[in-house]
């Protein structure tokens, strides 16, 4: 299922290497993940989500919305939290059972996952948009406009018997619509707004470069690392003068405990074009001002390391000589 929520930030966060491209959080989503084990057995998994950033876990046996950060609540007032727990709750019972129902007819093959993700999206300078999408297996099944279900192209006769189905209730369709066009958007606003100083915080990355294994004879592995960085959008890369490396290869950006986040980008090259080449790490918490490393810089710290060692230790081994002969 993980391909579904990467094929949703996609299309929800913009990128770039711009400073306007570093906005702050414009997505929300409740993602419930069904897992049908056999007829009789089914998993229930929920959550919530500001772009990245976990808001809400979920108790499937008891429905309750868990308040992960001390924002979590928005500004909805208690009861119309309890409104959308109940919610959460109902579809996590009904769409399971429909599914249930339909297994021999739908070809369903057991085990098999369905994942629902609705939620809404604040385009810059734009109305905001509600999306509701379902998909089985990790490949997009069906999703939801005004107040009809559409099937995926991709889907085959499944999805277009799935979505003739979910078009027959038509009480129901209208609810996801008011929640995805009208609901879901005072929520986020919500949450944008009582999250304010935790969303917007800004923490300076450290930057270094190293080496990694050798990549063969005559070549070199120069790593990059960003550490300690918040928000999460940040650009990396090797460059020459001013011209980007095409060979940059870039990890994931993997978190910290402290909820800042890692990066390493690497570049396989041949060791006698290592000269003049840099890292650029450009971060909203860097104002324009972005962080350069040169590997010229980088290659003497070793080398000046040693010119002092070395007389150390050969004085040390004189001083040690001539003690002993005295």
């Amino acid at each position: 299922m993980l391909l579904l929520q990467l094929v949703l930030l996609t299309v929800l966060v913009p990128g770039g290497d711009s400073d306007d491209d570093f906005p702050g959080p414009n997505s929300f989503r409740i993602i419930l993940t069904t897992t049908f084990y056999n007829r009789s057995w089914t998993q229930n998994l929920g959550s919530a989500w500001l772009d990245e950033l976990q808001t809400h876990g979920w108790d499937s046996k008891t429905g309750i919305l868990i308040h992960l950060r001390p924002w979590s609540k928005g500004n909805f007032s208690n009861r119309e939290l309890m409104e959308q727990e109940r919610s959460l709750h109902a579809a996590s019972i009904a769409f399971p059972l429909i599914f249930q129902n339909h297994v021999s007819q739908w070809q369903l093959e057991y085990p098999f996952q369905v994942q629902l993700v609705k939620g809404c999206v604040l385009p810059f300078g734009e109305a905001p948009a509600g999306f509701f999408w379902i998909a089985y297996q990790g490949s997009d099944l069906m999703s939801f406009q005004n107040t009809s279900w559409w099937p995926s192209p991709k889907g085959g006769r499944r999805a277009q018997q799935v979505s003739k189905l979910f078009n027959q209730y038509h009480v129901v369709n209208l609810r996801i619509q008011a929640h995805v066009n009208d609901i879901c958007p005072r929520f986020l606003l919500g949450l944008l707004d009582a999250g304010k100083a935790d969303l917007q915080r800004q923490v300076r990355p450290e930057a270094w470069l190293s080496t990694g294994p050798s990549p063969g004879p005559g070549r070199l592995l120069l790593v990059c690392h960003v550490s300690g960085f918040y928000p999460k959008p940040v650009w990396v890369t090797w460059m020459r003068g001013d011209q980007e490396q095409q060979g940059t290869r870039q990890g994931d950006v993997l978190p910290h405990a402290d909820g800042t986040w890692y990066l390493q980008t690497s570049l396989d090259v041949e060791a006698r074009k290592a000269a003049g080449l840099s890292c650029r790490v450009r971060h909203s918490s860097l104002e324009g001002q972005d962080i350069v490393l040169y590997w010229e810089q980088h290659r003497p710290v070793s080398l000046v390391f040693l010119a002092v060692l070395v007389p150390l230790v050969l004085l040390a081994g004189l001083a040690f000589w001539l003690w002993k002969r005295w």
